[in-house]
């Protein structure tokens, strides 16, 4: 069942498009990746199916609801937890919870049993009548989690959940994540520009300059790669890439400083390109292909040169709509 349905989804700020005519659909029960840099358009594309903005042009069902024309049943229907921080410092765990249940209109009946159920997920039930100004980063990134699912939603949108944690915390936070998958059947939809994460995700679609240049599984997607990757270091580029460019079977890049390699089988190739150059090597690595190197091979660059943000760029560009 296709939870989620977008066709040729659009999204221009005067002149700069962020979102262009993506299309992808997503089954219910499925952990989906959006993965690309800052800036590619993650977050304006969650902010579309969310109803926050409206697109220029396409359209797009979540639920079976129509994204701008049922807006509230689409509203009911997920759980957003966004990527800047919006939690009220100011009240506990459980009354940020119960202000939201009531927003959704959770049943008084139920909201108890919701509360306890959500809190314990996250392991902050222990926690719930403490203020949130006294929470680690971490704590108040699950307590968003356990809010977004307090009223039971058929689609869980997470933009970007981990950024700003650290390696440990994020770690715990995505076992949180593949409980709710197993235990609730729930379908999650991610954004994340993290390599790693991307590999929880049953598929994922790359994202890159506001269009999908890829769709499928973690594992199907390194498999296009087509073989091994071979990473050298070398003071005398030019030398280096003349000599190359006189080998055969090999495709080769020059990215962030290092010669990047794709071969058949890297394990017999080394030894044989040791041999065939004289350009003086600083270091080489040999490993199997990842994600990082999928989204090079289709975009030309690595995804961490990025560094302008997603939601600043849309922000700057309603600003400029505004005319500020």
């Amino acid at each position: 069942m296709h939870i989620i349905k977008v066709e040729n989804l659009t999204k221009k700020f005067k002149d700069f498009t962020a979102v262009d005519q993506i299309n992808f659909t997503v089954e219910k029960g499925e952990i989906f990746g959006f993965l690309g840099p800052n800036g590619a358009g993650k977050s304006t594309t969650i902010s579309m199916l969310s109803t926050l903005l409206l697109p220029t042009s396409g359209k797009a069902s979540i639920n079976e609801y129509n994204i701008q024309t049922q807006t509230n049943d689409v509203r009911k229907s997920i759980g957003l937890v966004f990527q800047d921080p919006s939690l009220d410092d100011k009240l506990t765990a459980e009354e940020n919870l119960r202000f939201h249940a009531r927003l959704y209109d959770v049943p008084k009946e139920k909201y108890e049993a919701r509360l306890e159920e959500v809190l314990k997920l996250v392991d902050l039930w222990d926690r719930k009548n403490d203020r949130i100004n006294i929470f680690s980063g971490g704590m108040k990134r699950r307590l968003e989690i356990a809010r977004g699912l307090i009223h039971y939603p058929a689609v869980l949108f997470l933009d970007e959940p981990t950024i700003g944690l650290d390696p440990q915390t994020r770690s715990h936070l995505w076992e949180y994540i593949l409980t709710l998958k197993k235990e609730k059947q729930m379908t999650i939809f991610m954004t994340t520009h993290y390599m790693n994460e991307a590999e929880y995700c049953d598929r994922i679609a790359i994202i890159d300059n506001g269009k999908i240049v890829a769709i499928d599984t973690p594992a199907n997607l390194k498999r296009s790669i087509g073989g091994d990757i071979i990473t050298i270091n070398t003071s005398e580029n030019e030398k280096l890439q003349k000599e190359l460019a006189g080998l055969k079977d090999i495709v080769f890049k020059h990215v962030n400083g290092e010669w990047v390699l794709e071969v058949k089988d890297g394990e017999s190739f080394l030894p044989h390109l040791l041999q065939q150059i004289t350009t003086p090597i600083q270091n080489v690595t040999l490993r199997k292909p990842s994600l990082d190197d999928v989204f090079l091979k289709l975009t030309g660059r690595k995804i961490r040169e990025e560094d302008a943000s997603d939601t600043d760029k849309m922000r700057s560009m309603m600003k400029m709509r505004r005319g500020h």
